[in-house]
């Protein structure tokens, strides 16, 4: 995602990449950038407008603090992160009026497909959400899931109706649960990003379906969201407000 995303700003029109970020690091320099693995290190060294952050919820609270006393935005696509970091990030960026982005997925399919998802929510009383991801992804369910699952039941005045099984023969056969809404990961090699949300009701199925067949397709939503952050004081979470989808 980092070489993604460093393409993608190196080809768009009024962006500059000015180095690297890596807690990992080894070499100081990639394609003649710096490389740094300390934050506060590597925004005292160079003046950054934006830092766009594809890691994991460990390193990110580190990196947000040493961005924001640096007066650098953020575009998070981190998941996991915790309530009280995005409490945190909320107060911090409203507090020095700076500008932040976070959202659960940049693609702009995925992005509709959970605002659709969110329609549909007020006019079934079943659904359940299958996400496949490759098998190095670090959390379950993803963070795309989990947002789908709270979009859909705030859309609601009631949880969806959920289906124990009388009689479960493996446990967690039926997956994760979420204000009624069963949750089922998938982690197996040649999958990229994908979720199936599936409505159920008398006589009839409704299926919203979006697939991620290369990362190439998240860098659109990063490059809106980071010419978006330039001029936003707060926190945003979520594509579909830049959209003017909520």
């Amino acid at each position: 995602m980092g070489r993604q995303v460093a393409d993608a700003i190196g080809a768009t029109e009024g962006m500059r990449l000015v180095g690297f970020l890596d807690g990992l690091a080894t070499e100081d320099t990639f394609d003649g950038l710096i490389v740094s693995s300390v934050p506060a290190h590597f925004f005292s060294m160079i003046p950054t407008d934006v830092v766009i952050d594809f890691t994991n919820a460990a390193w990110t609270p580190g990196l947000a603090q040493a961005a924001l006393d640096s007066d650098c935005r953020l575009v998070i696509g981190t998941t996991g992160l915790g309530d009280d970091f995005m409490q945190w990030l909320d107060d911090e960026c409203t507090k020095r009026g700076l500008g932040a982005v976070v959202a659960p997925n940049f693609a702009i399919g995925a992005v509709l497909m959970m605002h659709f998802a969110k329609q549909a929510a007020r006019f079934f009383d079943y659904a359940e959400i299958i996400e496949l991801h490759h098998e190095q992804k670090v959390d379950s369910p993803s963070g795309t899931a989990k947002t789908t699952a709270e979009l859909m039941a705030a859309a609601r005045e009631q949880p969806f109706e959920y289906r124990e099984s009388e009689k479960e023969t493996l446990p967690g056969a039926r997956g994760a649960e979420s204000s009624g809404i069963a949750i089922h990961s998938v982690r197996l090699p040649g999958l990229v990003a994908h979720q199936e949300v599936i409505f159920g009701g008398l006589g009839q199925t409704l299926s919203v379906r979006h697939d991620t067949t290369g990362r190439e397709s998240f860098m659109p939503g990063v490059i809106a969201a980071t010419r978006a952050v330039i001029g936003q004081k707060g926190l945003i979470v979520g594509l579909d407000k830049l959209f003017g989808l909520d």
